[in-house]
Order: C-alpha cells, then structure tokens, then sequence
C-alpha cells in the first residue's frame, strides 16, 4: 500500500518533473562519489523511465551523451535510445550508440519480481552480471560503474568479481531506497587498463 501512496521521494521527484524517486539514489551516489561530469559519454541499463539518464544528461551537459538501454519503450528521451535486450544487444550497437567507449556505466536493471525473495535475487544478480560483462567491455580504463544488486547469497561474489576489474569498489544503500526493499548499489571507479 505504502508503494502506491508514495512518499517524500516520490512527491519530490513529481515535483522537479522526473519520472521516479530513484532519481534521488543517483543523486546520492554522485554527491558522494561523482562519478558523473562535464563531457562523459555514459551508458544507462534499465533506463526506464528515464530518470536516472536525465539527471546524467544534466551532469555531463551539452558535450556528453547518454545511451539508454531497456525492454520498454522511453518517451522523449534526452539522448540515445535503444529498446532491447541486454542479453542480446551487441557491444558494437553500444559503442556507435554512444560515439565511442563509455566513461561511465549505470545499471539499475531489476527484474520483474516474483514474489519469492531467492528467486528474485538470483534472477537480479544475473542481470547485474550482465551488466558486468558489458562495463568490462565498453567502458574505458578509469572509468565508472554504478550497479543496483539484491542482497543474498550471491551478492558478495558480485561485489568480489567487481573488484576484478576497478580499483575502488564500495557499496551503498541509498537514503531514497525503501525500508523494506533488498537492493543496495555497487559503485566502482578507477577501471583497471586492460581489465576484462
């Protein structure tokens, strides 16, 4: 019931024109770690509805882009979209969608939950795994990923297979994120030369 009726975060976020509260969660992460700035070429998995990839638009300005990548469909979406499946989307379409290699990565990408908190992990830390091979891939040596996780018994893997690959690695449940909700965010800077 409390989803439906919404809270600060919702009737803020309704306020300053974003589509979600979720936007508060990159908000913070930025605050502390900016990760975002002026000319970055940024990457957005899961992007809709599109909250996460305006308040990037409005970090890298006018000289950076943003890709956005989902399922669903975004309307007017300040950059480059591409409605696919992460799964199958090959790393060339990325890297011409966004003019080169990214500096950063974000991932918000959750599935459609069932209802059974094992499941819904597993299926979730699939996707940020996903989201992983992709940053390896696409994002240039010194560069950034920002990853939503569910917490469980395969998380602190995916934190440690981070940590592979970039030189800081932390993790952060967001003021914005719900009480009852399982996510915390995976925030890694200082990709590794040559890590894949």
């Amino acid at each position: 019931m409390s989803y439906r009726r919404g809270d600060h975060y919702t009737r803020r976020a309704k306020d300053a024109g974003y589509a979600a509260r979720s936007v508060y969660k990159l908000e913070e992460i930025q605050k502390k770690w900016k990760v975002l700035s002026r000319g970055q070429r940024v990457i957005d998995l899961g992007c809709a509805p599109g909250s996460w990839s305006r308040f990037a638009r409005e970090c890298v300005g006018t000289n950076g882009s943003v890709l956005g990548v989902d399922l669903q469909e975004v309307g007017s979406f300040p950059g480059t979209f591409l409605c696919a499946d992460i799964y199958t989307l090959s790393v060339s379409s990325m890297l011409e969608g966004l003019g080169g290699a990214a500096d950063v990565l974000l991932s918000d990408m959750a599935p459609a939950t069932m209802g059974n908190r094992y499941t819904d992990h597993v299926r979730q830390v699939q996707l940020a795994e996903q989201a992983l091979v992709v940053a390896r891939e696409i994002v240039s040596p010194g560069g950034a990923f920002v990853c939503k996780v569910f917490e469980g018994a395969d998380a602190a893997n995916f934190v440690q297979e981070v940590r592979l690959s970039f030189g800081t690695v932390k993790r952060l449940k967001p003021k914005a994120t719900r009480g009852s909700s399982v996510e915390f965010f995976v925030v890694a800077t200082q990709k590794k030369d040559g890590a894949s």
